[in-house]
């Protein structure tokens, strides 16, 4: 594969004078790790429905990613190849990463929700040769749903299955047999390991032209949004994280795989969210900081608070849940700060930056209910009007960001990139900045609903119910959501003589295998839709109006 990462040699030169490129890389971190604490716990992956545990030391760790990276090259994987990891959070995860590491190999995070619709064109645009799947996880085969796609994918010449048998099995393959000890073993394992600036994941995230875009990431760009971050959270090695946000995800990625090996930290993994398990393991494991969106801090909250009125001793090693993806409701900082005992960061970032905003652990309460924080060194932000002229204090506007960790470019779509000769990206969001530098994201001009954390691919959604042959018209709009800060609704305008119900819309969608959490859970229907003199729709008024008629829905 040919990545195309053109944002990346102009600023070279710059980022590395200013000390916010490191020339670091996963390799060189883990080995660092396995020589300085190779007996530390490093890894502790919990699986929910099975109860199964399994734990790393940062000696077995590297013992395991150099196993599996042998294992992989014997099938052919080598430098610049993509390897698929369509996981939960599973210790297979974090693995993956660290063996592809070893031989230059880019990992293509892909979301357990995903299903043939997404998958198929994800990995032909990504040209993914191997993916890792496992054979079946909460009721379903993912094994199968990925054979089946095979024969139209002819760069996937692998499809491996955690759980598999035969000649897809992951564990036959790649852990089982002692790799590391083959005689070819050290030449495999150093004769191809990448630079700083070769990219090292491959991530797609929804957009506005009906298809998703391919983030292209190198180790420069994730380490100088990671090293920052840590600094700012006060995290260090004697630090246990939870990480129960997907590591298909960059939150999970970026602070729940790669940022305990930078710190020789230790970090649980949690598969399925469950809030009473994540106390549990906060209890038994003392952890101490944790990053999710916002459903998942309200669930903690309000389980905490129950427990603790029958007995429960809370979480008292916790001291802090940044949290990102929506607003912060100020009841839920109150509440948290009640329950948890703990301090809420607020923060807000993007696949193509990590984290690019946070609050600071010394700010009020305030802060985090009224901002989404500030920038961390080697970011900066501006809120310009349409014609990028600056806006005064208090103004929302375009949001644009300058920053150490902007990624590569898009994959195959340089002319998407966004990025002007200045270095200065569109985030496609709306914002307001305020005297202290703090932002607040007031809107999205790019048309995507965010649920529960998960960017809901709108153009992709109304695209697939213009095939319906009930529909007119369509748009998809947010509506508001006590605990998923938003979900999605249909408005539809049908064909005369036509009608349509949510059941049956809900049910067109998963016959065209569209991810459940895409699929709209409200259904509207209308005579017409209010639209400018040029025809396009008016989402914000279709959004006012649901809005006004949940308000006057009685429960």
């Amino acid at each position: 594969m040919q990545f195309d990462t053109v944002l990346l040699p102009p600023r070279r030169a710059r980022l590395i004078a200013q000390g916010l490129w490191h020339d670091r890389t996963i390799n060189g971190e883990l080995d660092a790790c396995v020589q300085a604490c190779p007996d530390q716990l490093a890894l502790t992956a919990v699986q929910v429905e099975t109860g199964n545990v399994r734990r790393f030391t940062y000696r077995e760790l590297g013992q395991m990613a150099d196993r599996m990276a042998v294992g992989l090259a014997r099938l052919g994987v080598g430098k610049g190849d993509v390897v698929a990891c369509q996981l939960p959070n599973w210790w297979q995860f974090t693995l993956m990463y660290l063996a592809c590491s070893r031989l230059g190999a880019v990992v293509n995070p892909l979301m357990h929700i995903f299903r043939e619709r997404e998958l198929s064109f994800m990995l032909q645009h990504g040209e993914a040769k191997v993916a890792v799947v496992p054979k079946m996880f909460r009721g379903f085969d993912f094994e199968q749903m990925l054979l089946g796609l095979q024969p139209s994918l002819p760069h996937l010449k692998h499809v491996l299955a955690i759980g598999g048998q035969g000649s897809s099995s992951f564990e036959a393959l790649l852990c089982e047999p002692e790799w590391e000890k083959a005689s070819d073993a050290q030449d495999i394992l150093t004769r191809s390991r990448p630079g700083p600036d070769d990219v090292t994941q491959l991530i797609y995230t929804s957009g506005t032209t009906g298809e998703p875009k391919g983030v292209m990431h190198t180790a420069n760009t994730l380490m100088s949004n990671i090293v920052p971050y840590a600094r700012r959270m006060q995290l260090d090695a004697q630090d246990v994280i939870l990480m129960a946000s997907p590591m298909a995800h960059q939150t999970g990625f970026m602070y729940g795989l790669m940022m305990p090996i930078l710190l020789k930290a230790s970090v649980v993994l949690q598969d399925v969210w469950e809030p009473k398990k994540a106390i549990a393991l906060i209890q038994q494991e003392q952890v101490s900081f944790t990053m999710a969106s916002t459903p998942f801090l309200t669930d903690l909250a309000r389980t905490v608070a129950a427990e603790r009125q029958a007995g429960g001793i809370g979480v008292p090693t916790l001291r802090t849940f940044l949290c990102a993806g929506a607003p912060i409701p100020g009841p839920l900082v109150e509440q948290a700060r009640s329950a948890l005992g703990v301090k809420v960061v607020s923060a807000w970032g993007m696949s193509e930056n990590g984290a690019v905003t946070t609050t600071e652990l010394s700010d009020d309460d305030e802060r985090s209910i009224n901002t989404d924080g500030h920038p961390l060194p080697g970011v900066e932000v501006k809120v310009v009007d349409v014609d990028g002229a600056p806006l005064p204090n208090g103004t929302p506007g375009r949001l644009l960001l300058r920053s150490c960790s902007n990624f590569g470019g898009y994959l195959k779509r340089p002319h998407l990139n966004g990025t002007d000769a200045d270095d200065w990206f569109d985030t496609g969001d709306l914002a307001t900045l305020d005297a202290r530098g703090y932002i607040r994201i007031t809107g999205r001009s790019k048309d995507v609903i965010i649920r529960g954390g998960e960017n809901i691919p709108v153009v992709e959604i109304e695209a697939l119910l213009y095939k319906h042959p009930a529909v007119s018209l369509a748009a998809v709009v947010s509506y508001p959501d006590e605990r998923l800060g938003e979900r999605a609704c249909a408005v539809v305008v049908p064909k005369e003589g036509q009608t349509l119900s949510l059941a049956e819309l809900q049910r067109f969608m998963h016959e065209h295998k569209v991810a459940i959490q895409y699929v709209p859970e409200r259904l509207i229907l209308q005579e017409a839709m209010p639209a400018t003199p040029s025809g396009k729709i008016q989402k914000f008024k279709l959004r006012d109006a649901i809005r006004e008629l949940i308000r006057n829905t009685p429960e």
